[in-house]
């Protein structure tokens, strides 16, 4: 399982949990709050009618004086209200007073007057000096559809408790409420989990975006490549940095060990012929031993050997400045058709000595490629005396340029005895080279190496074929 879909999984389980728990913590309150408001305006309410029915209770009219009239009044009142968005129209008081005894005295809905109600909580309490209240189902089928009743002490001059005076309100009146604001947690639940899951989505793809970026750039190192370091944030971008670092550090490490050990082996042979030549260079001369041809061909050989030496350096210090960047810095818009032209003239007096003719066959208009001009005319010069060192006397080099879909083509073709074919696969490998026709020695076996290198850091590649007709032809192919 992927690290983006195992953060996304952790996440949702989180969210999941927390917004279920906050919506039934929400919804499980909604009721209880309500009807504590509810219960404390009844409380109000109670002890208001208490005080205003005192007088009519301690006179003995009750039943049927002023407060008894005023509150079966209430009932036809035509409350005419909007409650949030609720109608009211009618009251849902119910009021009821008993005397000292508990016997109910006055009932607004003329129903129960004369019944006992002493042992309700409402009464019992409230006629002991206590707060009275209670809820109870308003029918025995339904239980879940109550009446709350809260009860207020009716007292004398003497502030004795001689009655109670219970208000009851069904809590159905206020059910919708209820439903309403359960509802309303209940959608801004799911809302709130929605945007937190929204949130978890892009978060994980945002985490797994930058591992993936640092995975792959991971990859692309082992495999070799060119990779830039990721463009990340934050510590993701650091840690790319803290890994290009460290490669960096391991690759020169590991690049100089290479070229020591290749470098002390591709030298042996040419030291190896110096101090030969120049211990045999070493007798006294005129003593017979050694004619003084002889002695000017070994000294021919430790200058031709010299010279073998001091090129290798050069091209070696120039392929290890480009295999060590990992990108073009600023990279220019450059003409390949100059850029060869500039090649072409460069290699002109070495082309004279060998006697070998170089032809150029530039496709016009061509447009300007990105890269550095002054690498790629390094590569197209070792292209050509590559080219120049397998020709024969006389030979012909045809230099080309050419589009090539969305790319341009640079071939360097000769008449050669071609590439044997042991060796197609490893001409471009560091210090690999082929003997010269006409028992021409080695060469540093550097430049082609060199040309691939150039080509990777343009983004494009190098290649070295056999002709059909004879000889071969290498290409360095360029994005552009």
């Amino acid at each position: 399982m992927r690290i983006g879909l195992r953060i996304f999984l952790g996440y949702f389980l989180i969210v999941a949990v927390a917004a279920l728990l906050l919506a039934r913590v929400f919804v499980a309150e909604v009721k209880p709050g309500v009807r504590q408001a509810m219960e404390d305006t009844l409380v109000d309410t109670a002890n208001i009618l208490a005080e205003l029915a005192a007088d009519d209770f301690l006179a003995g009219r009750i039943d049927h004086g002023d407060f008894a009239k005023r509150v079966r009044a209430l009932g036809e009142r035509d409350v005419g209200a909007a409650i949030w968005g609720f109608r009211k129209r009618a009251t849902t008081y119910r009021v009821y007073i008993t005397d000292a005894r508990g016997i109910v005295v006055f009932d607004s809905d003329g129903r129960d007057v004369g019944q006992d109600y002493s042992r309700w909580n409402d009464v019992y309490l409230t006629l002991r000096g206590r707060y009275g209240a209670r809820s109870s189902p308003a029918t025995q089928d339904n239980p879940d559809d109550t009446i709350m009743y809260v009860a207020a002490p009716i007292r004398d001059d003497a502030r004795r408790v001689v009655g109670s005076l219970t208000v009851a309100k069904p809590n159905s009146a206020i059910a919708p409420f209820i439903a309403r604001s359960q509802s309303v947690v209940m959608r801004w639940g799911f809302v709130l989990m929605g945007v937190a899951l929204l949130i978890g989505v892009l978060v994980s793809w945002w985490l797994s975006r930058q591992i993936d970026l640092l995975r792959r750039y991971a990859h692309a190192v082992t495999a070799g490549a060119r990779a830039p370091p990721p463009d990340a944030a934050g510590e993701f971008g650091e840690l790319g940095r803290a890994l290009e670092t460290m490669r960096t550090r391991l690759e020169g490490k590991q690049y100089v060990e290479q070229y020591v050990h290749t470098l002390t082996h591709e030298m042996k042979s040419p030291l190896a012929a110096i101090r030969g030549s120049a211990e045999l260079l070493e007798s006294p001369p005129g003593d017979g031993t050694m004619a003084d041809a002889d002695r000017a061909r070994f000294a021919g050989s430790i200058r031709g050997q010299a010279e073998r030496l001091a090129q290798m350096i050069d091209k070696l210090l120039a392929l290890a400045a480009v295999e060590h960047r990992q990108r073009l810095e600023k990279p220019e818009p450059v003409a390949l058709a100059a850029i060869a032209q500039e090649a072409a003239e460069q290699c002109a007096q070495r082309l004279h000595k060998t006697g070998a003719k170089l032809l150029l066959d530039l496709e016009p208009n061509l447009p300007p490629v990105l890269g550095d001009g002054f690498l790629l005319r390094q590569a197209l010069i070792n292209l050509i005396e590559n080219a120049a060192d397998f020709s024969p006397a006389q030979g012909e080099i045809v230099l080309r340029l050419r589009r090539d879909g969305e790319s341009q083509r640079v071939e360097v073709s000769d008449r050669g005895p071609g590439v044997p074919d042991y060796a197609v696969g490893r001409v471009f490998e560091r210090f690999y080279s082929l003997p010269r026709p006409a028992g021409g020695s080695r060469s540093s076996g550097l430049g082609l190496c060199f040309v691939a290198e150039v080509a990777s850091l343009h983004g494009g590649g190098a290649a070295l074929v056999n002709r059909d007709e004879g000889g071969a032809v290498a290409s360095l192919v360029v994005p552009g």
